[in-house]
């Protein structure tokens, strides 16, 4: 029997499935569960995860301690009198505030729609609970409305979903990351029970209700990722797999399968006799949400601490990470391994390569980058770990369960979670066969290319430096991208070689060859982190994109509401503006609102930012653009004079922020290549 077969048969899905259940006995709210980073619930899991380590025979179990903002939400019940005098309580969902009333407290209440700036107009919310709505998926994220209240004064925001999120029962309660300052509290409540509220409110400006509620955040507490290996014969070189444990409501796909899965997997290696050439590490992630108050980088904590501060010699060792997320549903007609854009060649061999798995979707794995910031392989591969996640973004389950206490084993897919299983067992067994990392850089330079592509195709004659700078920058990366695809083919056929080498039993050569290759893959890392620290930037959403495409679609955008508003149409060029960095807010909350989510990001040390620093490309500040053009929308005002003048002064700083920046790439293209 082969390795590949032993794999396959060993592979338990019923114990996978009962570890994510028996995660699910550590919860910090009684009712909802709840297992935020740095809580004792965590903790507790954290402990059973290292024991269950232990007992599977896993080498080098311990304990990385890593610095965190915890959360303990105990409890949140609101208690009113309904239009037909019955007493009625809501329970409440939270997010990561500061709330904790001694019993019941009684407090007004007022319906404020969206919550936005507007809406405040003539209304004293001064310790008050304010009922908002929110969409976080279609307008925007919850901490907008929630310090706005907070600046008004309201002792908390109780927010309803109106789409986006929660979308699966009228009962549902939702929460995100909040992202913004732990004194500015908030709780979540269904659909159903808002409804109760408003139409006790039908006609009235407000309402006595009672709030009994214990959240508290305590900023730099000490939490745990958990990690345990399978020995190798090369120690120094790595495979890791990687999961969270931390959850909202019971977690039971967010993320409780996920770190089973990765269990189940060891499992299966032990128990079919797998003696791997590299250590292959498993590694259990606390505090994958809410681990750092106001900031705008709140998510993937655990995991940058453990590669940025408990474990950094991980980077130039490790090979891959293979991070898992949801893995025990359908999302979309397919499963997809979602990649670096240097292991997409690598990984399309792979499935190309596999034998007959298990029929989970109509149409067949396939792969697909790059890589996101929603989950803790993005912290890994900044970092300088090439990483891979399952891809879990296609289907409704995010608009749907996500989230919410809906989010249980009602969803449980076993046939997509043993397709899981053995996509990835099957990987770890591939990969520990390669002598050299096997990354290929050509997508990088692709994606690189069709950016100057799209340049050169719009740009104008009046952007003659702009035209010129991009010329030079697909010739250097046309010219890279040749002897990229011949790095890839070269290590390709060492891989081959190694592979052959090994099936021949003949270890002796093999091992000659890998010690020969020490380098080479020395320097295939050394690029993919000069990759990762050139050309990975995010825009204000949080989406990946190389730094030239986000420049020149500012400028795309400033150019479009110049030319808008030279021709008098206002609606025109507000639309475009609302398009440019994080300006969409300043539609709709006030100044300092604006100016704290904006500020946040730039001035807060590194260790608060987290993945986030320095990927972002500056700010065009256009609030008072912005308010102007709306008072003169209102008042038929048609002089836009200073409007104009202000974009274009925005239009030339970000064509030469372009220019530089085109620049930069070509010259790091060429140091590489």
């Amino acid at each position: 029997m082969t390795m590949q077969e032993a794999v396959i048969k060993n592979i338990d899905t019923d114990y996978s499935y009962q570890l994510a259940k028996r995660m699910e006995q550590f919860h910090s709210n009684e009712k909802l569960g709840y297992r935020p980073a740095g809580s004792k619930a965590e903790f507790l899991t954290g402990e059973m995860l290292k024991d269950e380590m232990q007992k599977l025979g896993l080498s080098d179990v311990c304990k990385n301690a890593v610095t965190v903002d915890g959360w303990e939400f105990k409890n949140a019940e609101l208690t009113f009198e309904t239009k037909e005098g019955k007493r009625h309580t809501a329970l409440l969902g939270a997010y990561q505030t500061d709330f904790v009333t001694d019993g019941e407290q009684a407090f007004s209440l007022m319906y404020l729609g969206k919550g936005t700036e507007a809406d405040y107009e003539g209304k004293d919310v001064t310790g008050k609970l304010v009922l908002v709505d929110i969409n976080q998926r279609d307008e925007w994220w919850i901490n907008y409305p929630v310090y706005q209240a907070h600046l008004k004064g309201a002792a908390a925001v109780i927010a309803v979903q109106c789409g986006g999120y929660g979308e699966v029962d009228a009962k549902a309660l939702n929460a995100q990351d909040i992202a913004g300052p732990e004194d500015a509290p908030a709780f979540s409540i269904s659909r159903e029970d808002a409804a109760l509220l408003r139409e006790l409110l039908d006609g009235e400006k407000e309402a006595t209700v009672w709030l009994k509620a214990d959240s508290r955040v305590k900023r730099d507490c000490t939490t745990y990722n958990i990690s345990g290996c399978i020995p190798g014969k090369h120690p120094e070189r790595m495979v890791l797999l990687s999961a969270h444990y931390d959850s909202y409501f019971s977690g039971f796909q967010d993320d409780n399968t996920a770190v089973a899965m990765m269990f189940g997997i060891a499992k299966t290696l032990i128990e079919s006799g797998f003696k791997p050439n590299n250590t292959i590490v498993f590694c259990a992630m606390a505090a994958e949400e809410w681990g750092v108050v106001d900031s705008n980088f709140d998510w993937s904590t655990g995991a940058y601490e453990q590669i940025f501060t408990a474990h950094p010699e991980w980077v130039g060792k490790v090979i891959a990470d293979l991070n898992f997320e949801l893995p025990a549903l359908a999302h979309g007609t397919r499963a997809r391994i979602r990649c670096c854009y240097e292991y997409v060649h690598y990984i399309k061999e792979y499935l190309d390569g596999l034998p007959e798995l298990t029929k989970a979707y109509p149409e067949m794995t396939s792969v697909t980058a790059p890589i996101e910031t929603w989950s803790d392989d993005f912290s890994m591969a900044i970092a300088g770990i090439p990483s891979m996640v399952n891809d879990f973004t296609g289907g409704s389950f995010m608009e749907t369960h996500y989230h919410s206490q809906f989010d249980n084993d009602d969803f449980y897919d076993e046939a997509v979670y043993r397709l899981h299983h053995e996509l990835f067992t099957l990987l770890i067994l591939a990969l520990d066969e390669t002598a050299v990392v096997p990354l290929d850089f050509t997508p990088v330079l692709e994606r690189i290319l069709a950016g100057g592509s799209e340049i050169t195709a719009k740009v104008e004659e009046t952007q003659e430096q702009i035209a010129a700078i991009t010329k030079k920058l697909i010739q250097v990366t046309e010219e890279a991208q040749e002897k990229a695809k011949q790095s890839y083919e070269e290590t390709a056929a060492i891989n081959t070689r190694y592979h052959a080498l090994l099936a021949e039993g003949n270890m002796q050569e093999a091992e000659q060859l890998f010690a020969e290759n020490r380098e080479r893959e020395k320097q295939l890392l050394v690029k993919f982190k000069q990759e990762q620290d050139h050309f990975v930037r995010i825009d204000w959403y949080g989406e990946v994109f190389f730094p030239h495409e986000i420049l020149w679609k500012n400028i795309g955008l400033l150019q479009d509401s110049v030319n808008a508003l030279e021709q008098s149409d206002v609606d025109k060029a507000l639309e475009k503006i609302y398009q440019v960095d994080n300006n969409a807010y300043a539609f709709m909350f006030d100044e300092y609102v604006y100016r704290h989510f904006t500020d946040y990001v730039f001035n807060q040390p590194k260790d608060r930012l987290k993945w986030g620093y320095g990927r972002l490309l500056g700010h065009e500040d256009l609030y008072h653009v912005v308010k102007c053009l709306l008072k003169k929308r209102k008042e038929a005002d048609t002089d836009y004079r200073e409007e104009l003048h202000y974009l274009k002064e925005c239009y030339k700083k970000q064509t030469r922020r372009l220019c530089e920046t085109l620049k930069e790439i070509s010259q790091t293209v060429k140091e590489m290549f």
